[in-house]
């Protein structure tokens, strides 16, 4: 059966309630660059290194979203060395949900955002 719906993932959006904070927290996450006075609401793209991209979305200007984030990580960021990626995330003083979880050829931990969203760091 063909599908006119391709078999791609443009944007994650990642719903937020104050795109500020939230910009700060995923480019300090990333190792990114940021300028708070360039930030403009309702959305704020994250420069990411391949073809899905990261949108943070706060909402129309004058509104706080109300977010039931989910218990579960809905996508990854990589990194090929996991314990090292751990490490930089508690540096940056960020919770992490749990342990660094291994498989034979997997390793993986949460972080959490500033509104509860939880977020996989893992290798492969």
């Amino acid at each position: 059966m063909n599908s006119p719906i391709k078999n791609q993932v443009n944007t994650i959006f990642i719903h937020v309630s104050d795109l500020t904070r939230s910009v700060e927290w995923y480019s300090k996450l990333l190792g990114q660059e940021y300028d708070l006075s360039a930030i403009s609401r309702p959305v704020y793209n994250l420069k990411i290194n391949h073809h899905t991209g990261v949108t943070l979305d706060a909402g129309p200007e004058g509104s706080t979203k109300q977010l039931a984030p989910s218990q579960q990580p809905l996508f990854n960021f990589a990194t090929e060395n996991i314990h090292e990626a751990y490490e930089y995330v508690r540096q940056l003083g960020y919770e992490t949900a749990g342990e660094i979880v291994t498989f034979d050829d997997f390793a993986f931990f949460n972080v959490v955002d500033p509104d509860g969203n939880r977020i996989m760091i893992c290798t492969g």
